[in-house]
């Protein structure tokens, strides 16, 4: 799942003009919220857009769930092969 974390950490600076960030500065198992890479609920939501546009896929998920999918980059690419695979 190399790559696809590579490429949601791409996708995750490019949607959220993050220039000061370079992709492979993001660890996949730090938090993408709070103490971790510090995004914000404005942030989740772009991100999931820039998901959907790049994935095809919509996260429909209970509040909880959400969170749980967003936790990091290694959770959202767990989601994601999960959605592919499916």
């Amino acid at each position: 799942m190399g790559s696809l974390e590579l490429e949601l950490k791409q996708l995750i600076v490019s949607a959220l003009s993050l220039e000061e960030i370079k992709p492979e500065e993001i660890d996949s198992d730090e938090p993408l919220f709070g103490d971790g890479l510090g995004l914000d609920s404005i942030d989740g939501l772009e991100l999931g857009m820039a998901i959907r546009k790049a994935y095809g896929i919509k996260i429909e998920a209970k509040k909880e769930e959400v969170r749980e999918i967003f936790f990091n980059v290694k959770s959202i690419a767990a989601f994601i092969a999960g959605q592919r695979g499916a």
